[in-house]
């Protein structure tokens, strides 16, 4: 697929199936870009196309399944976008930051990644009444290949990233603040704990989607 460059372009890309719950355009709104008025069209549709399937399909999905609606926060941004957003400190990481999520199509081989920042509002409800976020983070962690994951103290939103060889790696800027889980490290709660800790969560509903015709 081309870049799009006219408005009906754009429009058959936001209508590309990413996986059962997920289409393109959710994920290509960005308030930087409407209020500075700039574009967010990927420069490589392919390669952002099949990365955000990747995500979808391993993570997205299984978590829409489980918990109800999973609202897009900040989803796709190009690297022309992200890097503006970097420059005026609009909460955007450098392009070459190795846990820049939302640039789908940056890189490709093992260097490839996709993500997004996410809210379960069936869990940000709990959350705002006390429920510690890293409940949520240790059923991800025990139930879906996540390669990152950073929560925030809005909406406990989170990124939520996907890689071929995931880095399993869990940080927050909700207290207690800091790395919960290193890149390679074991869990420093075991198995036993951190299910007593989601031993409330609705079951486990992950399913395989419908197949989704491939790109070209």
């Amino acid at each position: 697929m081309r870049r799009p460059g006219s408005m009906r372009g754009l429009e058959n890309l936001g209508r590309v199936r990413l996986s059962r719950y997920f289409f393109m355009r959710d994920f290509l709104n960005s308030e930087i870009a409407n209020f500075h008025g700039l574009q967010n069209i990927p420069d490589n549709p392919d390669l952002a196309i099949a990365n955000g399937r990747a995500f979808c399909t391993e993570l997205l999905d299984p978590l829409e399944e489980t918990f109800g609606r999973v609202a897009v926060r900040s989803g796709y941004r190009s690297a022309t976008l992200n890097r503006f957003g970097n420059e005026n400190r609009l909460n955007c990481a450098r392009n070459d930051y190795p846990e820049e999520c939302h640039i789908w199509d940056l890189n490709e081989g093992e260097g490839r990644i996709a993500g997004a920042s996410v809210v379960i509002p069936w869990f940000a409800d709990q959350w705002e009444a006390g429920r510690d976020w890293r409940d949520l983070a240790w059923w991800v962690h025990d139930h879906l290949p996540y390669s990152e994951m950073w929560f925030f103290p809005k909406l406990c939103a989170f990124n939520l990233s996907w890689r071929p060889e995931p880095w399993r790696k869990i940080s927050s800027y909700i207290a207690p603040k800091g790395t919960l889980l290193a890149r390679g490290a074991a869990p420093n709660e075991g198995l036993a704990a951190r299910q007593a800790r989601y031993g409330d969560f609705p079951a486990f509903r992950g399913r395989p989607g419908p197949a989704v015709p491939s790109v070209g």
